[in-house]
């Protein structure tokens, strides 16, 4: 039965001895409604939220040692709620293709080196770190897209996949069900080490969110990029080259770009000369890109115009272009970053 209330198991009482403050909410919450906290738990850490699925399995463990939860049933709702949520961001990689690891990468300082590496060291390992992801944080939540992305068969990622869920159910799960009798030292020391990681988390997206304050700040004081509307680059074509400076590259087979518009890549003009890029002094250049405020095309421009070139940047980038119904084109087969598959 899901009714697992003290009035039905009275061994319940001993759970709401334990701990205290945040412990014992969730000994609690476990204790009364069971199986379906559990697996609203585990689910949403499997699709990247920051939740205690350890904690709580741990939990269902020591409740299924004393009585509250059956022990089978509680695993069945644990690993069933871990493998929806990878299953979902599996789906979600095949779906979306190599989008949503340039998504992921955008956070790093340098986002093809992000990608390139992500995905290469995911290809050389990837039937392995199924198995053991679910104890890495981050890489938890990476696992299962990069499979989609990269064309695992669903067959292959559901069986490493399971293996791993499984391993990681029945750790914590067993160590809280054959320890229950010293489950609250083991949870305290639990919450304390997530308490020290969360604070270090926390100074370290303040550091990146500084970082990227002070450049904001010192792009602002370097004064204005002339900014340009869209149609009025559609109206000057034959005098404009344009330049798609996205930070994250091709890599999706399917992807568009401004038509006639050429790649240059940003992550490389300290590395370039304006004759290695093939950048045309006798045209206005125009960049685009698809981050906010136009970050990328901002920085390129800067970096073009103390070359001597006459830029400016599209306001809006690839999204305006786009929504003023513009022509665009599929990007050229030779531009396309060829990433290992499994397929």
């Amino acid at each position: 039965s899901l009714d697992c209330g003290e009035s039905r198991i009275p061994s319940t009482y001993a759970f709401k001895q334990w701990g205290g403050n945040g412990m014992e909410d969730l000994v609690s919450l476990t204790s009364q409604h069971g199986y379906s906290i559990l697996f609203i738990l585990v689910f949403l850490e499997a699709v990247g939220f920051p939740v205690p699925a350890a904690i709580a399995l741990l939990i269902a463990g020591g409740a299924s040692a004393h009585g509250p939860l059956q022990p089978l049933a509680s695993i069945v709702a644990a690993l069933g709620a871990m493998l929806l949520g990878d299953t979902t961001l599996y789906m979600l990689g095949r779906y979306t293709g190599w989008a949503i690891l340039g998504f992921l990468c955008r956070l790093s300082l340098n986002p093809e080196s992000c990608i390139l590496r992500s995905a290469d060291a995911f290809f050389k390992r990837g039937k392995t770190v199924l198995i053991f992801a679910k104890f890495v944080p981050g890489v938890n939540t990476m696992a299962a897209p990069l499979a989609g992305s990269m064309n695992m068969s669903a067959r292959q990622f559901f069986r490493f996949d399971f293996g791993g869920a499984s391993l990681y159910t029945l750790v914590y799960w067993g160590a809280g069900y054959l320890f229950s009798d010293f489950l609250v030292p083991i949870v305290k020391s639990y919450l304390r080490f997530g308490h020290y990681l969360g604070w270090s988390i926390a100074v370290l997206v303040a550091g990146y969110l500084a970082y990227r304050a002070s450049l904001a700040w010192r792009e602002r004081r370097r004064g204005p990029i002339v900014g340009v509307n869209p149609l009025d680059v559609a109206r000057d074509l034959p005098n404009i080259a344009i330049f798609d400076v996205r930070s994250h590259g091709y890599y999706d087979k399917e992807a568009l770009r401004i038509r006639g518009s050429s790649r240059l890549e940003p992550n490389a003009l300290n590395q370039m000369t304006g004759q290695a890029i093939q950048v045309p002094k006798d045209k206005k250049i125009v960049l685009y890109c698809t981050c906010a405020g136009e970050a990328t095309s901002k920085r390129v421009a800067r970096a073009l115009a103390a070359q001597g070139f006459a830029v400016s940047v599209i306001v809006g980038g690839l999204r305006a272009w786009k929504k003023a119904g513009l022509p665009l084109e599929p990007v050229p087969v030779d531009d396309v970053v060829q990433l290992p598959t499994f397929l």
